[in-house]
């Protein structure tokens, strides 16, 4: 039966029914026992994104490590100086740390840049292709640009959505009086720049709805959580 489906759908299926019942078991039942699942549900979105993307060569894997160690890397600096993003500290939410920060995180980076610089490449070839139609010519310098920048804006835009929410469920804590710093958003769209330059230049299919589907499906999640969580 499950041949019917794509594998987009099918993966598709299984982000929106994990993330749906995370999202009902937060705001209306026991906190703890679904906060303990976070670390699946991040593995899971994770797996099913590898399991989506066609072509995966090596260029593909140097930019999942590559977004992996820089993640991991500036966290650390970010943790123990405060020199990137500002003083916060990370719970126990997330598992297993190296230096006071959860191996997650750098998978967690891979998946927010992945995906947003997956959504705007997408969105950006429909342009492009109507304006080759209409034109006979093929901006791709233009593309480049918005690819890194706007990728890195909305991957700041994740992140802004997101902060909240996270430090209500413990996954972190900003020293001081609490408050997220506008530091913390500057730093992360530098670092995305940063990622999304690389993802843009390497040479691997970018071509993946999926990918495009859970970050809506991510962002409705942490909107409603926003809205509602108490």
């Amino acid at each position: 039966m499950l041949n019917r489906f794509t594998k987009i759908e099918i993966a598709t299926a299984i982000a929106v029914f994990f993330h749906s019942i995370g999202l009902v078991g937060l705001l209306f039942f026991d906190k703890g026992f679904f906060l303990a699942a976070t670390p699946i549900n991040l593995l899971l979105s994770f797996a099913l994104l590898l399991w989506t993307q066609t072509e995966k060569n090596v260029f593909f894997f140097i930019f999942l490590l590559i977004c992996f160690g820089v993640g991991i890397s500036v966290e650390i600096i970010g943790t123990n100086t405060g020199i990137l993003f500002g003083e916060y500290t990370y719970g126990n939410v997330l598992g297993f740390k190296i230096k006071n920060v959860p191996v997650l995180i750098g998978i967690n980076w891979f998946i927010i840049i992945y995906c947003s610089g997956i959504s705007i490449n997408t969105l950006l070839m429909k342009a492009i292709n109507r304006v080759a139609a209409d034109t006979g010519k093929t901006p791709m310098a233009l593309k480049a640009l918005s690819v890194i920048v706007d990728g890195a804006t909305l991957a700041v835009f994740f992140d802004w959505l997101m902060e909240p929410v996270a430090v209500k469920l413990g996954y972190w804590t900003w020293n001081g009086d609490g408050s997220i710093p506008m530091f913390n958003y500057i730093c992360w769209f530098i670092v995305s720049l940063l990622l999304l330059t690389v993802f843009h230049f390497a040479k691997f299919n970018k071509q993946n709805k999926f990918a495009v589907n859970l970050l809506l499906v991510q962002l409705m999640f942490f909107l409603l959580l926003r809205t509602f969580l108490k």
